[in-house]
């Protein structure tokens, strides 16, 4: 055997042999700047737990402007990124032409957009969803979700960065066998079911919602706790009756052994609905006998009402044209329309959160850490109560010297080993295993009981994220659900929205302007670099060889 012969062989043997091997040492590498492709702890956790077949149905497909086209190469590179981690995650991407009606019918609401191509405006119509797939259940996916974003572009990176956690987060539901359990509660004149029913039944499809009502502390205290202590999440809704020493150990004790709590308070009586029936209306405080069981947590709802520059309108008759009254959208500076946090999971990149006439939230220094939520602008005004409000008052023009209280809290998030109010107190009623202490807990507090409240239309409830007067669109509900996510959450899973994600797009403005100097660089250009080295390697090489 020829020796060219055997270094064939040896070579042939050698490439078949580093194959094999190689698939046992299949890796993919991550060199974004920003790391977009590299999956957090928690989802390959999540991912981990794939047993089944899993569909991935994406229904951005089609033609449609580059910055979706972006978005649905992202969402397709993600994708495979889990597939990589878990081969029975399939995915499809499908066009949506004859699905439509099913599609809507199911939640996936398209977007209509308006695109602006080779200095043309045209309209275009997307589905920008995915719907998942698993074990018989199934999920669906908002790949353009709301937010603050102004521009496509901002909303294609908003888009981009929460890709992991929507996805994460459908798959995990979808896994869960048992359903966390959230009471509403009530007795102490809270809002009705119908005017919490827009948030509540997003809540709905992903914990088991109940009703509880404290009426029954009064007669058997320790069953109401015992009662109690079956939920993960306690949200107390607006109440408007002073809460009894025994409710106050109930939810104190509830507190300390592990349950999470999501307060919508008002310290002061004021109702717009009033206010439009007679034209003025007089806040005063209201009593609820929290004052010192928030005192133990480091923070006061005070009884003063904050008036903000960037508010939300409110339709205001202004005249009459013939018999009909014509309406104008005014600001109302008692409606604070309001920024989230942009450093935290729950209130990053949401819309401006509208809230009415909210009260103020100073904080007290102890050893809990404390997040703000919520937070006006710097133009705000405190008005004390008791005070008389008159609706005509938004005719007047407001002087910024007048609005100089600074930047005001309207909602925290509480986190930390919590003590019991009750440690050196006398107990209004005996408990056997009395908790002076909890482990890690975490609440919401919110100095607004209307942030959750929907309005009714034709004695049907409303969208919280729309107001049906004036259209305007608020960050309300998905606020709301991202804190009830949060305080629930035990595996870190809503961090992810944290991601940051940085796209780096083409100047569509200036790419238009300079197209035909570009065109020239990438057509013209290199076809005259190719015919003059023809020519001058024509030259050389005659002179060379004549």
């Amino acid at each position: 055997m020829s020796k060219k012969l055997k270094h064939s062989i040896y070579l042939f043997i050698t490439l078949i042999v580093l194959n094999i091997v190689s698939q046992g040492f299949y890796n993919r590498i991550d060199l974004t700047t920003d790391n977009r492709y590299t999956l957090a702890k928690v989802t390959k956790d999540i991912i981990a737990n794939i047993d089944k077949q899993l569909i991935v149905k994406v229904y951005l497909e089609g033609d449609f402007p580059s910055e979706f086209k972006r978005l649905q190469i992202e969402t397709r590179q993600f994708l495979e990124e889990l597939n990589a981690k878990n081969s029975f995650i399939k995915i499809q991407f499908i066009r949506p032409n004859n699905q439509r009606e099913r599609l809507i019918k199911v939640g996936m609401i398209p977007s209509q957009l308006t695109v602006k191509e080779d200095g043309k405006l045209s309209n275009a119509i997307i589905f920008p969803w995915a719907e998942i797939v698993y074990k018989k259940k199934t999920n669906i996916v908002s790949l353009l979700p709301n937010g603050t974003a102004q521009s496509q572009e901002d909303q294609l990176e908003t888009a981009v960065e929460n890709l992991e956690f929507s996805f994460s987060n459908a798959i995990y539901k979808l896994q869960e066998e048992k359903q966390k359990k959230v009471a509403v509660l009530s007795g102490n004149e809270e809002l009705l079911d119908i005017q919490l029913y827009s948030f509540l039944s997003e809540v709905t499809k992903k914990h088991r919602l109940a009703k509880f009502t404290l009426d029954s502390v009064a007669s058997n205290s320790v069953k109401s706790l015992k009662d109690l202590q079956q939920f993960d999440l306690a949200i107390i809704a607006k109440p408007t009756e002073s809460f009894t020493e025994k409710e106050k150990l109930v939810l104190d004790q509830y507190i300390m052994n592990g349950g999470k709590t999501l307060w919508m308070l008002e310290n002061v009586q004021a109702d717009t609905d009033s206010l439009f029936k007679d034209g003025k209306m007089l806040a005063y405080p209201r009593d609820l006998n929290l004052t010192d069981f928030f005192f133990s947590y480091g923070l006061r709802v005070n009884v003063t009402l904050i008036q903000d520059l960037y508010a939300a309108k409110i339709p205001l008759a202004t005249g009459n044209i013939g018999n009909k009254p014509q309406f104008q959208n005014l600001n109302w500076f008692y409606h604070p329309l309001v920024s989230g946090n942009q450093t935290h999971a729950i209130s990053k990149n949401i819309a401006p959160v509208r809230l009415r006439f909210a009260n103020q939230i100073d904080t007290l220094q102890n050893s809990l850490q404390k997040t703000v939520l919520l937070m006006s602008s710097m133009l705000t005004r405190k008005t004390g109560t008791p005070a008389i409000i008159a609706l005509e008052s938004i005719a007047e023009e407001p002087k910024e010297e007048d609005y100089s209280s600074g930047f005001q809290i309207f909602s925290l998030l509480i986190e930390g080993d919590f003590t019991s109010m009750y440690a050196n107190r006398i107990k209004p009623f005996n408990i056997k295993k009395f908790s002076k202490k909890s482990s890690h807990n975490k609440m919401i507090v919110i100095s607004d009981g209307d942030i959750g409240r929907n309005q009714l239309q034709k004695g049907k409830p409303f969208d919280l994220a729309q107001d049906k007067w004036t259209g305007e669109q608020f960050g309300n509900k998905e606020f709301l659900l991202n804190a009830v996510d949060y305080l629930l959450d035990d595996n870190g899973l809503i961090e992810l929205r944290n991601k940051n994600v940085q796209i780096n797009l083409l100047d569509k403005e200036r790419a238009y302007q300079e197209r035909i100097f570009w065109q020239f660089v990438n057509i013209v250009l290199p076809l005259l670099v190719l015919l003059t080295f023809g020519f001058v390697f024509q030259y050389v090489r005659k002179r060379t060889y004549s």
